[in-house]
């Protein structure tokens, strides 16, 4: 049995070489090429924390994954990382336990970062060069460097944070490598942005339709269980194009899902992420479309990037 501790597993992430990878846990998604079962999920309301568990099987492959992943924001105040988890690649033929990924919920944030990014991609205006993103924690930082990595141009990025001491902080470290700057209004910013990434644990709409401007596309990916929400509603509604990752996930829990049970949207005005991968023209057709990508995470990508690792940990 392997086993790989988060540090082992660090110094094999390359983000362009998993990234097609994700694109294709899209596809075969849409496919109905993965067996995905609902999401596991337990909430711990005292500590305003979470715990999701995620399976998943790309059918006819030998191997099958269940990812745990942890996200406990208190922790901070303690010094400790507030997400954790580990990853278990199981054999489809016999059920025992091939491969234990003591990830700590790295490959959780990564994929999330690369789906994000992928998204962006395929959905944002090809002149795109402003970058807004929406937060400070782990998967801000994720979300800007898969961006940087994986979109074709470069990038001038904005961050924007709920607690500004924390927000300069993180630019203050990032700006070390990428081209990015503290953002103090957020309406402002908002209105600039070619791209916005929204990557916070928010319960409540921190964009308002209104601020967005035509030809903007928003990759939002905080949604991912029930009550959180960082859109207003309207701007759902708004969107010319509504992608997801896996539809009756996002309708039970995600961005989309305020829109919907409100009757703002219908179930006929979405489109999954891995169709548009496949057939860009169910995707942004004119520049002055809004596009906006809801992600809630699904186990294709887990499973993907799993193997990634494992294969370049047997090369």
């Amino acid at each position: 049995m392997i086993s790989l501790t988060r540090t082992k597993i660090e110094a094999l992430i390359d983000l362009r070489s998993i990234a097609p990878h994700i694109e294709e846990a899209y596809r075969l998604t849409s496919a109905g090429e993965v067996n995905l079962p609902p999401v596991g999920h337990i909430t711990f309301p005292d500590q305003s924390a979470d715990c999701h568990i995620k399976y998943g099987h790309l059918i006819g492959s030998e191997s099958f994954v269940i990812k745990v992943a942890t996200g406990f924001p208190n922790n901070s105040a303690q010094s400790l990382e507030t997400g954790n988890g580990l990853v278990l690649v199981m054999s489809a033929k016999t059920g025992v336990v091939q491969a234990v990924l003591h990830d700590e919920m790295l490959l959780t944030d990564v994929r999330t970062g690369i789906g994000g990014a992928v998204a962006s991609r395929v959905l944002a205006r090809k002149d795109s060069e402003r970058v807004l993103i929406v937060g400070t924690g782990p998967q801000a930082r994720r979300q800007l460097e898969a961006h940087a990595a994986l979109m074709p141009n470069p990038l001038r990025f904005e961050l924007w944070g709920r607690n500004t001491e924390r927000t300069k902080e993180l630019v203050a470290e990032l700006s070390n490598e990428f081209d990015v700057m503290h953002s103090d209004d957020l309406q402002t910013s908002v209105k600039h942005a070619d791209i916005i990434v929204t990557a916070t644990g928010a319960n409540s709409p921190l964009l308002q339709s209104d601020w967005v401007q035509a030809g903007t596309h928003i990759t939002a990916v905080g949604a991912d269980a029930l009550g959180k929400q960082e859109l207003d509603p309207n701007l759902v509604k708004r969107a010319d194009v509504i992608a997801v990752d896996l539809a009756t996930q996002c309708f039970d829990h995600g961005e989309v899902s305020h829109a919907f049970r409100a009757g703002l949207i219908h179930k006929r005005d979405l489109t999954e992420l891995g169709v548009i991968l496949e057939d860009p023209s169910k995707g942004r057709i004119t520049e002055d479309q809004i596009t906006l990508v809801d992600l809630t995470g699904i186990a294709a990508q887990d499973i993907a990037i799993a193997t990634c690792i494992l294969n370049a940990h047997t090369k």
